[in-house]
């Protein structure tokens, strides 16, 4: 901004001059059209003497703008690469935790497997046991009902042959020897 206000203080001083000139006197001509070289030199080399100031120092400023973005982009590309490699770190141990978990549930479930099968195995062999106990104890039942009815109708058709074919005589005799049959 300095520079500026310096030009158009020497572009009004000119100005001055230049109607200065005309009326007879000595002045610069700033027309930049209308200037020969000297004036052109000088107005270049006022222009290098104060802007020099002023665009070096920008200049240096804008330089050290863009080294520290550029120290600050890599600062974050460092960071982002530990975040990176932490990251993947976690996420080789999730992994290797989720490998492990899978393992020991694969074993489990086998052992569970082989558990449930065992245990369907002694069901069935304890059903199977009860049911053969219940076949024996059923037919128990079954034979000894068939020996209860056989004996009462051997009894039955006994009772109906003596009384109507024994005589007095043989039935004492019967009964003689099944006492003494007997052990009496």
């Amino acid at each position: 901004m300095e520079i500026l206000g310096s030009l158009l203080a020497i572009a009004a001083t000119a100005g001055e001059a230049a109607e200065a000139a005309e009326e007879g006197g000595f002045g610069l001509n700033f027309d930049l059209l209308d200037t020969n070289l000297i004036n052109l030199a000088i107005i270049i080399g006022v222009l290098v003497y104060f802007g020099r100031g002023f665009l070096g120092k920008t200049l240096s400023d804008r330089r050290a703008k863009i080294e520290a973005s550029i120290k600050e982009a890599e600062q974050r590309k460092q960071e982002a690469a530990a975040l990176l490699a932490e990251q993947q770190q976690k996420l080789a141990q999730a992994q290797e935790e989720a490998a492990r978990i899978r393992s020991e549930a694969e074993a489990q479930a086998a052992a569970a497997s082989a558990a449930i099968l065992e245990q369907a195995t002694q069901d069935v062999a304890r059903m199977q046991a009860a049911a053969d106990q219940d076949v024996a104890a059923e037919e128990q039942r079954v034979v000894n009902e068939l020996r209860q009815r056989v004996a009462a109708l051997a009894l039955q058709q006994v009772e109906a042959r003596l009384k109507g074919g024994l005589s007095e005589n043989a039935q004492q005799q019967l009964i003689d020897r099944g006492i003494a049959a007997l052990g009496g």
